[in-house]
C-alpha cells in the first residue's frame, strides 16, 4: 500500500484546508488566481476521491481506515474511515464542489479571496463529517462546518441574507448541542470510555438511556435533513444563499442529517431506533406530502425547488426508519440522486437570475424559443428530479417504496402519492417556465447556455442517466455496510417490532438489493 493510500482521507479532509491557507496568502485584487487556485485544489480533490472508489471492496467493513491516539486520556483518536454508507457521499463532495466554484466564477464579484476561501473549508468539514469514526472528531467537522455555510450566506446572499444566515446557525447550532450532550453523556454511561463509533455500537447503553439519548441526536440530525416540522430554516436559507450555496446545501449539507441517522442514532441506539422508527415514518411522509402541496403553490423558482427538497430527503427518511435494505439501499442512493438532480436546478435558478434578477415564475415563459439548449437540460433535470425510469431519480424512490411497504404499507401508499404531486408541481413549473409565447420582452433577448454554463451542467445531467440505468455499479458497495447495519440493530434491539415479513424476500428492482 502506498504512502497516498494509506492517508487518502486525510488528503481528503486537509488539501481544502491547505487550499485555503494558499488562497488566504494572495494578494487581494489578484481574484484570476485566487479562483483558479479554488478550483485545481478542489479539482484535486475530486480526482483523489476517484482513487476510493477504484481501491473500494464491497464488503461491510471500514477501509482506507487511519487510527492515530489523539486524546488518549479521554478516549478520543483521529480515527476516519469509508464504507458504503459513505463512499459516495464523499465522492459527491467532491463532485459538487468545483462545479460550485466554477458556477461561482462571474457571479461573485467581491471579496473573492474570502469566498474561496469559505468554499474549500466548507468541503474540508464535509469531508471530514463523512470520513469520522470518533463521536469527538465527528463533532468538531459538523461544527466546523457551520461556520463558512454562516457567511457563505451572510456575505454573498440576496437582500434578506442576515435573516436566513442566523436563523440557519441558531436551528442547526441548538441540534448540534443537543447532539453534544448526547454524546458526552454516552461517554460517561459506557463502560468503554471511548468516543469511537465502532467500539460503542458493540456495547449498547440501557435501553432506558438510549431514548434519551436517540431523542437528542435524532433532532440534531432531523433540523440537518430537514424533516417536517424542522425544516422551516430550509427555504430561507436556500432562497437568500448565493447559488454555489444553494447547491452544496441542497447537494451535501442536508444529507449530514440522514447519514447522521445511519452513522450514529441507529448503530448506537438500537433499541430506541426500533421503537422510534415509526414516529419517525410518519413525520417523514408528512414532510413528502407537505413539500410537494407547498411546492404547487411557490411563485418563486428557488423557492419551489427548496420546499421540493423537503419532499425528496421526506422519502429518504421513509427508507432509513423503514429499517429494511431495500429501502435504506435506497435512502442512501436518493441522497446521492438528490445532490445531483436538486444541485443542478439550483444552477439552472442561478443561470436564470443571473440574467434576469428575478426568480418570479410569471416572470418567464416560452423560453424554449430563446434558450433551447437552457431548455433542454432544463427539462432533463426536472425528469430526473421527477423520477423518471431511465433517470436516477427513479430508482432511488423505487427501492424506497418496495422496502418500506413491509414496514407499513399505509405510510408507504401515502408516500406514493408524493410521486404524483411531485410530476404536478416539476411538470406545472417545466410549462410556465419553457413553454408558450414569450409574454416578456426582456427575456426575448437573454443569451443561451455559455460554454462555461455547459461545462457545470453537462456532467450533472450524465451522472443522472448513468446513475440511472446503471444503479448496480453504486448500490453493489452500499448494499454490504446498510445489510450490516439493519442486522446489528437488530441484534442489539432484540425482537424487532416491524411485521415479520420486513425480512421475506421482495423483487429485485434496479440496482437488486434484497430487504
Amino acid at each position: 500500500m502506498t504512502f497516498l493510500s494509506q492517508h487518502l482521507l486525510t488528503a481528503l479532509v486537509f488539501l481544502p484546508v491547505a487550499g485555503a491557507a494558499a488562497i488566504a496568502f494572495t494578494r487581494r485584487e489578484a481574484e484570476r488566481a485566487q479562483k483558479l487556485l479554488g478550483l485545481g485544489v478542489s479539482t484535486a480533490v475530486f480526482l483523489l476521491s476517484l482513487l476510493l472508489v477504484r481501491g473500494f471492496e464491497a464488503v461491510p467493513a471500514m477501509q482506507f481506515v487511519e487510527q492515530r491516539a489523539w486524546l488518549p486520556a479521554y478516549g478520543i483518536s483521529y480515527h476516519l474511515g469509508v464504507d458504503g454508507l459513505s463512499l459516495w457521499l464523499v465522492v459527491l463532495t467532491a463532485f459538487l464542489t468545483p462545479l460550485c466554484l466554477l458556477g461561482s466564477w462571474s457571479s461573485i464579484d467581491h471579496r473573492v479571496r474570502e469566498f474561496g476561501i469559505f468554499m474549500l473549508l466548507l468541503e474540508a468539514g464535509m469531508m471530514g463529517v463523512f470520513v469520522s469514526l470518533d463521536l469527538f472528531l465527528f463533532y468538531v467537522f459538523w461544527e466546523a462546518m457551520l461556520i463558512p455555510m454562516y457567511f457563505l450566506i451572510g456575505i454573498w446572499g440576496h437582500e434578506r441574507r442576515i435573516y436566513a444566515a442566523v436563523k440557519f446557525f441558531l436551528f442547526t447550532f441548538a441540534g448540534s448541542v443537543l447532539m453534544l450532550v448526547a454524546f458526552l453523556v454516552l461517554y460517561r454511561a459506557s463502560h468503554t470510555q471511548t468516543f469511537d463509533i465502532a467500539t460503542l455500537a458493540r456495547f449498547p447503553v440501557d435501553a432506558g438511556l438510549q431514548v434519551w439519548l436517540f431523542a437528542a441526536c435524532a433532532l440534531a440530525f432531523a433540523i440537518k435533513v430537514p424533516m417536517w416540522p424542522f425544516h422551516t430554516w430550509l427555504p430561507d436559507a436556500h432562497v437568500e444563499a448565493p447559488t454555489a450555496g444553494s447547491v452544496i446545501l441542497a447537494g451535501v449539507l442536508l444529507k449530514m442529517g440522514g447519514y447522521g441517522f445511519l452513522r450514529v442514532a441507529f448503530p448506537l441506539f438500537p433499541a430506541a431506533a426500533l421503537r422510534f422508527a415509526p414516529l419517525l415514518g410518519v413525520l417523514a411522509v408528512i414532510g413528502i406530502i407537505y413539500g410537494a402541496l407547498v411546492s404547487l403553490v411557490q411563485p418563486d423558482l428557488k423557492k419551489l425547488v427548496a420546499y421540493s427538497s423537503v419532499a425528496h430527503l421526506g422519502f429518504v427518511m421513509l427508507g432509513i426508519a423503514s429499517l429494511t435494505t431495500t429501502a435504506m439501499v435506497g435512502s442512501v442512493y436518493q441522497m446521492l440522486n438528490h445532490g445531483v438532480s436538486t444541485g443542478a436546478l439550483f444552477f439552472l435558478v442561478g443561470m436564470l437570475y443571473d440574467r434576469r434578477h428575478t426568480r418570479v415564475i410569471a416572470q418567464f415563459g416560452g423560453l424554449k424559443n430563446v434558450m433551447p439548449w437552457y431548455a433542454a437540460i432544463f427539462l432533463l433535470v426536472c425528469l430526473s428530479s421527477m423520477g423518471v425510469p431511465g433517470f436516477n431519480g427513479f430508482v432511488g424512490e423505487f427501492l424506497i417504496l418496495i422496502g418500506s411497504w413491509p414496514f407499513s404499507q399505509p405510510l408507504t401508499v401515502v408516500a406514493s402519492l408524493g410521486v404524483v404531486l411531485a410530476a404536478a408541481y416539476i411538470l406545472w413549473m417545466v410549462q410556465r417556465v419553457l413553454y408558450g409565447e414569450v409574454t416578456n420582452e426582456r427575456n426575448r433577448a437573454l443569451a443561451d447556455l455559455s460554454a462555461r454554463e455547459a461545462a457545470i451542467l453537462l456532467p450533472l445531467v450524465a451522472l443522472a442517466l448513468f446513475m440511472g440505468v446503471a444503479s448496480p455499479l453504486f448500490t453493489r458497495s452500499i448494499e454490504p455496510s446498510v445489510d450490516s447495519l439493519v442486522r446489528q440493530v437488530r441484534q442489539h434491539a432484540g425482537p424487532a417490532p416491524l411485521a415479520s415479513s420486513a425480512l421475506a424476500p421482495a423483487p429485485g428492482p434496479p440496482g437488486a438489493t434484497r430487504p
